[in-house]
Formats: C-alpha cells, structure tokens, sequence
C-alpha cells in the first residue's frame, strides 16, 4: 500500500503541545485505559460525536510550550485561553457543524503554536479534520473543507494533508478521496481528485479510488450514472496527472481483482456494461477506451472490443468469473452484454461444438455397451476373474467422468461383485438407470432441447423437491397413526371365510398363507406395510375390505380421508398448479440459464485443450488500434445494429467495410463451414489463427406510411 513519506508512523518528526499538566495526565489515563491492539470490544466506529470514542493518540515526540511559565510563575488565563486554543474536540465540532465562522482564528493559532492540521494531536485513528468534514456533509455540502485546505495550502503542507488515510486497523487506508466517493459526492471527488494522485491512494485491501466506486455501485439509475461519470473523470484525470504512469484501470487489489473483474465478481451490471463499452472520443484519452467503432452504414456498425481480461486465455478472466460465480449477482444479464454473448457463441461455432458432439457420441457408444452387459449377465453365475475385473476398472473410469454419484454406486456394485455378493445388482441397476438420466446433460448442446432440460432440473430441484418433503410428512404421520389405531384381530372362523372369499375374488394384494409355509401375513400393525398401502392410496390403487376384521374402523375412515384430502386433492392439484406457474415463469430466464450452461461447458472443454491449440483456435484479432503510437490490441469484431445510434459521434476506423469480404478463408469463418474439414484446417497453419467473428443480421426496412 502506497502513502506519502510524511504519513509514515515511522518518519521522525517534532511537534508542538500547548497541553496543561491536568490534559497531559488525563490523555496518558485515556491511553493506558484503552490498551494496544485492535481486539473486537475495543473496534472504534469510523465517524462519531463522542471524543471518548475516537480511540488512541499515537505517541509523538513534542516540545512543551508551556515548559517556562511553571517555572517564571506567570498564571496563564484560562478562558482568554480556551478562546483561542483549538484542541481535538473543539476542531471536530467545528467542521461537523458546516459553519466556517467556528473555525474563526484557527489559522492564527496554528501559525502561533507551529502546529499542522496534520499533526497526531488532530489525527486519532488517523482520522483528519479533512475527514470528518467528509463524513458529515449536508445535502452534499460542507464549507468548512475549502477553508481546509486553504489553510494546508498557506503553510505548505497540503499534499500530506489530503493524502492522510485512516490507520486504525478495520478502516486502514482510507483517504479524504474514498470518503467523498462513498458520499457520493461528485463536486469533492473532483476537488480532492486535482490535489492528489489517484494511483496512490491504496486502502488496507489494495483498493483504488476505481474499486471503491464499483464497490460503492447499487444498479440504481441515479446511482449508476453518478458512478459512471466519477469513474470516467477519474480514469482521464489520471492519465494528465501521470500521462507515463500507465492506466490506473490495470491496477490490481490484493485479491488479483481489476476494477471491472470486481464489478463483475460484485454483479455491478450497470458500470461492468459501461466499462466494457466505453469509447473516448478525445484524442488524449483515445488509448483508455474498450470499444472502437470500425465502421458504420446506417443503422449498421462494426465494433472492435478489446478482450484484454475479459477473455479465459489469460488467468482469472472476466468471463470464468462470471460463469463460474455461482453466488454473482446479475450473472445471467451480464453474459448476454457484448462482446461477452458473442465471445462465447464465437467459442462454441469455432471448436467447442465439435468436441462437445464427439464426447456425446462416446458417451452414448458407452452406454449401449454398459446397457448390453447388464442385461446379458442375467442369469449368469459370479465369476470373479482378473480380465472381468479388468473390465469394470474401465467402466467405473468412464462413469466417473460423467457422473460421481452414478461411478459411486458402480464401484460400490464392482466391489460387492468381486466379494461374490448377490446385492451387487441393487447398486449396478440404480448406476444404470443414473446413466441413462446423465445422458439429458447432452441436451444442452441443442437450444431447444436445452430449455426444456432446464425446466425439468427448475421443477425437480424447486417444486417436487418441496412436494416430496411435505408428502412424506403427511405420509409418515398418518401411517404410523394408522398402525398405532389398528390392532390385529382374533382368530376365528369368520374372519378366516372372509379372507378366503376376499382371496377367491382377487380384491387385495396380501392373502392369508396356510399354516404350513410357516409365513405371516403382514398386517397394519406394521408401519413399512401401512406406508405401503397409503401410497397406494395417494395413486389411486388403495384397498378397504381389509378393515372388516379391525376394531374402530369409523375413526379409520376419518383418518384415511383426510390423508386422500390433504395429498391426493390438495398437494397434487398444488403441484400442478405450482409447476404451471414455474413454466411460466421460467419462460422468460430459460434461455438465459440454457446460456450459461453452454457457456459452462465451452470453458469446461476449452480447459481440456492443450496450450498449443488455445493459441490456434484464440477468439479475435489483433489490431493496432494507435494512430500515433503503436497500440496493439487483441480484438474481437461485433456486427450491430441499433437504430437510435445512428451515425452519431463515431469515431470510425475505417470509412467502410471495403474488401472486408474478400479476405482469404484462412481468417474468416463462413456461417455453413461447420465440417470436420474446415476445423482440421485450423490446427494445420502454421501461423496464429485470426478469426474475425461476423454477426449477420436481417435489417427490416423503414416502416412507411401515407402522408
């Protein structure tokens, strides 16, 4: 973290202290009372009224003004001197206040005393007055801040004076700069912005000036453009400052995050949109923008969008951040902005599709052989051999790839296998079936197949699953009311000839056993069997002539018809009626989700491909974009069409797209060559592959109407 020489805790310095003995001796109570590092209970607040609060003074070497005066006898007027004197609290009150007539005589004072605003005596926490005139702005003003820094400027110490940051440990390297940017205050921010260098200014965190605006960033629409305008000022302004610094936009914090990789890990949709469709028109600060209009015809332009940190051939992409950012806010929008929606079909068209298709393909050539042997090992003995063991190694390899829990069961079915286990079949049957169901992962290669998968996963994972859970309450806890309500009947011949007719008819499924088989037939005093049955109830398939040979078969009834009211008619029409609503709503967010499953996928298989081939098949093209200088810059090329824009404040390339056309086969891609021949020939060149990526859209004409 970047700070002035004169801000360091470790550079010495002699201040003045025109303390009596009693505010000496109260300040080294207050001290010894608050003790030293910063545990929990001791955490001071950022901005508060009370001086007790405002935490430790760090130990200063001073000079004692009034050191002569104990010594001479002279008695010092105490009210002509608490008049004069300026100490912490009567400077905090002041500023907080807004009214520069409280701050009437400061100047003088300091030049008498030879103090600074900056001094430690005026500094707790590193908290300046600066500061807590920021942090008590009212409707966005506050005087007492110009009349500040005018002071600081009349004795020579106003860069160290705007450059002073917090130093208590949870606000560490905050600056007058943040403190106006998280007040959102748009005249101090340009104010501070001319008086101190913007690349200097370095939070705890890392953070510059252009990470606390995104951090500060709501999607609000006041709020975004207030964020927008501050973050273009400052980028530009920077650049005048330190025209060989570099951009201050490169910047990293200590988390490896640029400002628009943490506006896109944050989900700051407005400025992250901004950032990446920032265009300068100026001359001076040409070089700062991310999208440059190569030509335009019409309503109909071509756009050239650096993909510096947005594409995945560098580390920690804007694009992996936002496709992996499970808990990132707005990330479905934000793969929809350009040149991200089109970086990612310009993946999926050149290679990803392909591999995609082969990989289905293998899967599905896998199943039918796995499909095959467990239908043909019925019947067969268990024979524990070295090639069959061979064999499952090589299928549970395959199943793990595809699905953990489906290669789970199928190893655990091998193990039971080879310790000659009968229940192995359990295990190889559900590996089986869960093969079957991985094959929908296969859908998201087609958009309408994709939806519709989409969908299903919606409505398992949210409807049914929340149906299942209130079912088996209802299930539950009427069975075991059931079981606990009937008891076994006596026997008797009664009963008997009515099992007997009951089983000569063919109405229910347990029949009574003789005698001499040694079974037992289940009864409902059995809460597995009475689960059962009230399943069956719930589809329809339910049996009541069991209950002639039970006792409080009324209170049965009621129980049985409750439980039919509450699932079959209640949970199941609630279902529907949930799952038709879910449909509806998912609608609209379907496509986006199918989106950014496929963008999932193209990553997973982009990271499959070895270095050599990222470089060949790498999405764009390289252009010197420098009129002046050089400014060579890895591009991907966006056809657009916007009506609104049309022809205004360009600042074009190219006047037109010329012999855009006729360039050779080799760097452009025609929409039908989607052949095994034309994706061999991209890994025979032996120079970089330049792809220029084409969007053709069908422009209506102009609606007319008769005069």
């Amino acid at each position: 973290m970047n700070k002035p020489k004169s801000a360091d805790p470790e550079c010495f310095s002699l201040e003045m202290d025109d303390r009596t003995d009693e505010e000496r001796a109260k300040a080294k109570a207050a001290k010894k009372a608050f003790g030293k590092g910063c545990p929990e209970r001791h955490r001071m607040p950022m901005d508060t009224d009370f001086l007790e609060d405002h935490g430790d003074i760090p130990s200063q070497i001073r000079f004692n003004l009034n050191f002569n005066k104990k010594i001479q006898g002279i008695q010092e007027d105490h009210e002509q001197r608490k008049k004069v004197r300026f100490d912490l609290k009567r400077l905090f009150e002041a500023v907080s206040s807004g009214n520069v007539a409280n701050l009437d005589g400061l100047h003088d004072y300091l030049k008498h005393t030879n103090k600074k605003l900056t001094n430690t005596e005026y500094r707790p926490n590193g908290k300046t007055a600066l500061l807590k005139a920021l942090l008590n702005l009212r409707n966005g003003e506050n005087e007492t801040i110009e009349y500040l820094l005018d002071i600081a400027e009349k004795m020579d110490y106003l860069k160290e004076f705007v450059n002073a940051a917090y130093t208590d440990c949870y606000y560490e390297g905050q600056t007058a700069l943040h403190v106006a940017i998280e007040r959102r205050s748009k005249r101090f921010v340009e104010l501070l912005t001319c008086l101190m260098d913007p690349s200097e200014q370095r939070d705890s965190q890392g953070n510059t000036v252009l990470h606390a605006l995104v951090v500060v960033a709501d999607n609000s629409p006041e709020n975004t453009d207030f964020i927008i305008s501050m973050y273009d000022y400052i980028l530009s302004k920077d650049i005048h400052l330190n025209p060989r610094h570099g951009n201050l936009e490169d910047i990293m914090n200590f988390q490896g995050l640029s400002p628009i990789k943490l506006a896109a890990k944050t989900g700051k949709i407005g400025l992250f949109e901004h950032i990446l469709h920032r265009e300068f028109q100026d001359e001076a600060c040409r070089h700062l923008s991310r999208k440059f209009t190569e030509w335009a015809y019409g309503p109909v332009y071509a756009s050239l969008y650096d993909l510096d940190s947005l594409d995945t051939y560098q580390k920690n992409s804007v694009l992996e951040i936002v496709v992996y950012g499970t808990e990132t806010p707005h990330r479905l929008e934000m793969l929809q902005i350009e040149p991200l929606n089109k970086l990612l079909e310009d993946k999926w068209d050149r290679y990803a599709h392909r591999i995609f298709f082969t990989k289905f393909i293998i899967y599905l050539f896998y199943l039918c052989i796995f499909t095959v042997m467990c239908c043909i090992h019925k019947g067969m003995k268990i024979n524990c051999t070295t090639s069959y063991f061979k064999d499952f190694s090589k299928l549970s390899f395959s199943v793990r790839r595809s699905s953990f829990f489906q290669a789970l069961f199928f190893l655990v079915a091998a193990g039971l296998y080879l310790c000659k286990q009968d229940t192995y079949v359990a295990f190889l049957v559900v590996s089986l079936a869960m093969s079957w169901i991985n094959l929908l992962y296969f859908s998201r290669g087609s958009r309408h197949m994709g939806i519709y998968s989409v969908m299903i996963q919606r409505m398992i994972l949210g409807d049914i699953l929340r149906f299942l859970f209130v079912y088996f309450v209802f299930l539950f806890g009427f069975s075991a009311a059931v079981a606990t309500l009937l008891n076994e009947p006596e026997e008797n011949s009664t009963s008997t000839l009515g099992r007997q007719n009951a089983t000569k008819q063919g109405r229910t499924l347990y029949t009574q056993v003789p005698d001499s088989t040694g079974c037992k037939e289940p009864t409902y005093k059995d809460i597995y069997f009475t689960t059962l049955e009230l399943f069956k109830f719930t589809i329809g398939m339910g049996d009541l002539e069991f209950t002639e040979d039970y006792k409080y078969k009324h209170v049965f009834y009621l129980l049985l018809i409750m439980y039919i009211v509450l699932t079959y008619i209640l949970l199941l029409n609630m279902l529907i009626a949930l799952m038709s609503k879910t449909v509806e709503k998912m609608s609209k967010e379907s496509t986006r989700i199918w989106k950014l499953q496929r963008a999932i996928t193209t990553i997973d298989l982009e990271r499959t491909l070895p270095q050599c081939l990222k470089t060949k098949l790498r999405s764009g093209v390289e252009k010197d974009l420098g009129r002046k200088e050089k400014d060579l810059r890895w591009c991907l090329r966006v056809e657009e069409v916007n009506w609104n824009k049309w022809n205004s404040n360009l600042g074009i390339i190219n006047e037109d797209p010329g012999n855009f056309n006729k360039m050779p086969d080799s760097s452009v891609r025609h929409p039908g060559d989607n052949s095994w021949r034309g994706f061999l020939r991209d890994f025979s060149r032996k120079r970089p592959n330049i792809h220029v990526y084409e969007e053709e859209r069908e422009i209506s004409p102009l609606a007319t109407a008769s005069v």
